[in-house]
């Protein structure tokens, strides 16, 4: 039989959410009022669970586009392309990670064009799942989007949904989750520093990603450690240059 296509919504995904976090999955969200209510922003968060998203659609007051590895796009047959229609409509916008400067400059691209209409655009700088509960080094996406579009930087922390959905599990366990939400970072002392190109100095790319990094910590609790995240086996159905 054809699978039939999800219909979900992100409106009903949001309330579904909502509802799971008053009853199933008690959520305590502090610091929203860090996260303006109107104009581009930035949100930038440590990641330990698939439900991660799902939680900030409940949680924050806006809708929310979110940055999503291209792998959930790519899977073969007819339930593939019904799941990344999916992805699609819930605001998950595909970005590769493997892919090298040009899939950088890709991904920087598709961001700036969120920003640019006045969106609410997350995404989480380790790149990856936390595969032990710490947390590791940032990629610079989240600096240079900051930097380029003038957008407000806010960081956040999420804990617990590592116990909600453990690493290979798909069920929502019923167990408290906390999301605090930090100011929005001050710009570095380099920003005015640019390459030819206009693309913001090494040396500003450096300082704002470890900053942001650190109050991720502090606001998710995490032990913070400076060094790229462990990356897992890609799926068979990934092209080549996404199975390095």
């Amino acid at each position: 039989m054809t699978p039939r296509p999800p219909h979900l919504t992100y409106g009903t995904v949001r309330a579904a959410m909502r509802l799971i976090a008053r009853t199933h999955c008690p959520v305590t969200v502090t610091g929203a009022e860090h996260i303006p209510a109107t104009g581009p922003v930035l949100l930038a968060g440590n990641h330990l669970a698939v439900c991660d998203t799902l939680f900030l659609y409940a949680a924050v007051p806006r809708r929310v586009v979110v940055l999503g590895k291209e792998e959930y796009f790519t899977r073969p047959g007819i339930r593939g392309r019904l799941l990344a229609q999916h992805y699609r409509r819930l605001g998950v916008l595909p970005v590769d990670r493997y892919g090298g400067p040009a899939a950088g400059r890709a991904v920087l691209d598709t961001g700036r064009e969120v920003l640019d209409d006045g969106g609410l655009l997350a995404l989480y700088p380790e790149g990856t799942r936390s595969p032990d509960g710490r947390l590791y080094r940032g990629r610079p996406g989240a600096a240079a989007l900051a930097l380029i579009s003038g957008a407000p930087l806010v960081p956040f922390g999420i804990s617990g949904t590592d116990r909600v959905q453990p690493i290979g599990t798909t069920r929502l366990r019923s167990h408290p989750v906390r999301i605090s939400f930090g100011p929005p970072l001050a710009g570095p002392a380099h920003d005015h520093e640019r390459r030819a190109d206009g693309f913001p100095a090494t040396a500003a790319l450096r300082e704002t990603t470890l900053d942001l990094m650190r109050r991720i910590a502090d606001l998710s609790g995490q032990e913070f450690v400076d060094l790229p995240a462990p990356r897992k086996a890609s799926p068979a159905w990934c092209s080549p240059h996404q199975q390095g």
